[in-house]
């Protein structure tokens, strides 16, 4: 199938746009990767400090003839996603043996968890995370004893940051290994439900914490399509995950056997061999085209729209909020996991999973074949599907079919035509919308506007009974310079609420919602932000937005907004608490959400 006109067209224009810093990024990448294995370049007494400890490994570290793989471990044991890393250095250490290298753990990166932070301070810290963890790893890795790399991480900073670090080391070959995710718990509708009725008061915090328990229950990432499993499809679309290898459960024999498969093939793939595939020559305009198709098939979290173009820009790559629009209107819906939908990703990958849209994208011209992967040259290697033969990795052709229709459908025959990221655009600036779960009905909201500066603001008022008619909530000063740009995912009950009683309500702000904001209109990443003075500033009680998905709009009506002095907000409470006093050059130096919210790229 020849590739769809408009990804040509977006493909065209990213390349066009990134001409300049991705030549100099490959350039830089081709000088680095000329000076051949690293450890030829260390002194024999920086490497003595390197391998004092590595035991029976020391004589094969030193040879320079093994392949030696750098682990960057994001491992801890209070994140149920990450826990399982744990074991995974003795087993990768083990494979890389078997398979003739050495591997050491290059460093560790921190991993916070969004869903322990919701609602709290340390939520302030949870975007600026990411560029640490870049930062973490590029200290890990700058020992430069390492002829490839691999990199465990799962969940909602913690990938991109990887990847950012990755790029920055393009010039060696890295493989991104997953836990998977945790077996099913609660039913997402009925852990929904709960929240509701907590919300409406109507249930106690007794039962809300027996409904979350139940929910969040054991090692994995979480069941619900949000930020992290959204990663985990990235990484495959993307190329740097074996194939198929995503969605298996941690602490299976299949889970350990893929580990030991991407041990290997991370050997296979250094400058030692003859299959060499640095980072860099993955991480092109085509994969970044393929992740956001991706994206949009899935109806995945919207962070990724933040994370994606700083992911890109440190591999010399461009994105635009109208790259995301434009595909978006050409990629169909084909999945409907919580929050979209009532099933769970395990519930997906048993229809079929990715390697069944893969393919179904692939065959529809929706997706760029010829791509570089860990795995091999082309793409179309990832509609395979693992198997366990005898403890070891085989891959098989893919289902060709949904095996649930309810969950998983044909690009010819999706859930929806469009992958429902609209870009927002008018005199309050930019932003995006996800509609994939959102009513049509709802998709154009016109109403007066009530201005809060913190989302506690607007629980209170919804408390005091003051939302009776049909409203656009603003919430702003919740970008990144304003306080790390913490996401608003605990205003979704009481906007649900307020939905379910009739009224017309709608989201607008510089601050982010999750993968899990649902089925309630918002209008996110509004920049320039408030603290920026931009327009999101100048909004009043009563003024009329209107909120336009389907022309992809946002606009104060009737208001001349150059005739009015920006609102300001006493920031100073932002600085300190629960380590925000660390992360002032953070808020000051950090870039516009629609460019990626950056500090280190």
């Amino acid at each position: 199938m020849p590739l769809h006109p408009t990804i040509a067209k977006v493909t065209d224009r990213i390349r066009a746009r990134s001409e300049g810093p991705r030549r100099k990024y490959m350039d830089t990448m081709a000088r680095a990767a000329a000076e051949g294995p690293r450890r030829s370049h260390l002194t024999c007494g920086n490497q003595a400090h390197a391998y004092a400890a590595m035991g029976g490994d020391k004589d094969a570290l030193t040879d320079g003839r093994t392949p030696n793989i750098g682990i960057i471990t994001a491992y801890n044991d209070m994140l149920s996603a990450h826990q399982p890393f744990e074991t995974y250095p003795d087993l990768i250490r083990t494979a890389a043996r078997a398979a003739g290298g050495t591997a050491q753990v290059a460093g560790g990166v921190p991993a916070m968890c969004d869903g322990v932070t919701q609602g709290q301070t340390g939520m302030e810290l949870s975007l600026f995370s990411r560029d640490v963890i870049a930062l973490a790893a590029g200290v890990g890795l700058s020992h430069n004893v390492f002829d490839s790399a691999v990199y465990l991480g799962v969940c909602d900073k913690i990938v991109p940051g990887l990847v950012m670090a990755a790029a920055t080391f393009g010039y060696i070959p890295g493989i991104f290994m997953p836990a998977g995710p945790m077996v099913s718990g609660l039913p997402n509708d009925e852990k929904a439900r709960v929240r509701q009725e907590f919300a409406k008061g109507n249930i106690g915090r007794e039962e809300l914490m027996a409904a979350e328990m139940a929910s969040y229950h054991g090692p994995g990432t979480c069941t619900f399509y949000g930020t992290a499993n959204s990663n985990q499809m990235l990484m495959e679309f993307m190329g740097l995950h074996l194939p198929g290898a995503s969605f298996v459960n941690p602490g299976t024999p299949l889970r350990d056997a893929l580990t030991t498969a991407a041990t290997e093939r991370a050997l296979e793939i250094t400058a030692l061999g003859n299959d060499y595939t640095p980072v860099c020559d993955i991480l092109d305009e085509k994969a970044f085209v393929n992740g956001i198709v991706g994206l949009m098939a899935t109806g995945g979290s919207t962070n990724l729209v933040i994370h994606l173009p700083a992911m890109a820009k440190a591999a010399g790559v461009i994105l635009d909020l109208q790259d995301f629009s434009d595909l978006s209107a050409v990629t169909p819906l084909m999945a409907k996991v919580y929050p979209n939908g009532l099933a769970d990703v395990n519930h997906f990958h048993a229809a079929g999973g990715l390697g069944f849209m893969i393919g179904e994208l692939l065959n529809a011209g929706l997706l760029h074949a010829d791509t570089k992967t860990v795995a091999g040259q082309g793409l179309e290697r990832y509609s395979q599907e693992p198997k366990l033969v005898d403890g070891r990795v085989e891959y098989a052709a893919g289902t060709t079919a949904s095996l649930n229709e309810k969950i998983l459908r044909p690009a010819a025959d999706p859930f929806q035509p469009q992958g429902g990221l609209v870009q927002l655009s008018g005199n309050l600036g930019r932003g995006v919308i996800k509609t994939s779960a959102v009513a049509p009905e709802r998709h154009i909201v016109e109403a007066p506007a009530r201005v809060f500066h913190t989302q506690e603001a607007v629980k209170d008022a919804f408390k005091a009974g003051e939302f009776t008619q049909d409203t656009i909530i603003v919430v702003r000063f919740q970008g990144p310079k304003s306080n790390g740009m913490p996401e608003l995912h605990g205003l979704t009950p009481t906007l649900a609420v307020l939905q379910d009683r009739g009224l017309k309500v709608a989201l607008v702000t510089d601050g982010r919602m999750s993968g899990a904001s649902g089925k309630v209109p918002s209008a996110i990443h509004v920049c320039p932000e408030a603290a920026d003075h931009g327009p999101i500033a100048l909004i009043r009680d009563g003024d009329i937005i209107r909120l336009d998905a389907t022309a992809g709009t946002i606009e104060v009506k009737g208001v001349d907004l150059a005739t009015r002095t920006p609102a300001t907000a006493d920031l100073s409470g932002n600085g300190t608490g629960v380590g925000r006093e660390l992360f002032e050059v953070f808020r000051q130096n950090v870039g516009l959400a629609a460019e990626g919210a950056g500090v280190v790229v």
